[in-house]
């Protein structure tokens, strides 16, 4: 069995363009879909109607925190607000229900995915961010306590922009990187591949070159947060953000 994993598109529909290309060329039985699917300033509405399309031929999807964003009174900072207005101007408003009324989890067979915890779409899994600036390991006593009830051979889990896998007891989880809005540095693009041979799970995490300069001129172009835009996608980095979307990896003012 092969399963592709994409994870916090952030609206980037020329990231998310380059990662299909690679995916359907791996031809995988399963695509699974992390969430924060459209939130950000890179022809969003593309993006979205991408991510639709891929519903469409069966993939597997879960809410991210920025879904929740759409819900009723579910923004809170200033500049979270005056971005939710602009995308609910310039977007599809039967998709951007669609995606808000995604479940927080999701299984296919001994899979389980979530965009942050099974318990939350705002909390991280393998790592907690520090307000300081770096990212530090979940105590893996906590991990156990979380995986061990839901008795998922695989977890898949994403928001923290930042890919690895490890073992907790029985259970595998894989923390995919994000299709846009790196945190490393490394503006890539990331997707991350699951392949299962003679019982055991194989993982591929895959870094896609893409055009970069086409995203960031769109967003200069249609949206008001072209500036903030072009240092987050040129910088593969969250803590330089001017007058974009983004106001940290934790989307400070934004967390509960």
């Amino acid at each position: 069995m092969r399963v592709a994993v994409i994870s916090d598109v952030h609206g980037n529909a020329f990231a998310l363009e380059a990662v299909l290309r690679e995916v359907r060329a791996a031809a995988p039985d399963l695509t699974v879909n992390l969430g924060d699917q459209v939130e950000g300033s890179a022809d969003p509405a593309r993006a979205l109607s991408m991510q639709a399309q891929l519903a469409r031929a069966g993939a597997l999807e879960v809410r991210g925190n920025n879904e929740e964003k759409l819900w009723p009174g579910g923004r809170r900072s200033a500049l979270s607000r005056a971005y939710g207005a602009w995308l609910e101007a310039h977007t599809d408003p039967a998709l951007l229900a669609r995606v808000a009324a995604l479940p927080l989890t999701a299984r296919a067979g001994g899979l389980l995915a979530c965009h942050g915890t099974p318990d939350s779409a705002w909390h991280s899994l393998l790592w907690v961010w520090d307000h300081g600036g770096y990212y530090r390991a979940r105590d893996p006593r906590e991990l156990r306590a979380t995986l061990d009830p839901l008795g998922a051979e695989v977890v898949l889990c994403g928001h923290t922009h930042r890919a690895g896998t490890t073992r907790v007891g029985d259970t595998l989880v894989v923390n995919a990187g994000s299709v846009s809005d790196q945190v490393d540095g490394d503006p890539r693009a990331r997707w991350t591949r699951l392949d299962r041979v003679n019982g055991q799970w194989a993982v591929t995490f895959h870094a896609t070159p893409y055009d970069i300069e086409a995203a960031v001129a769109w967003a200069a172009t249609h949206t008001p947060f072209g500036n903030g835009e072009t240092s987050l996608l040129r910088t593969g980095t969250m803590d330089v953000r001017g007058d974009g979307v983004w106001e940290g990896p934790a989307r400070a003012g934004d967390v509960p």
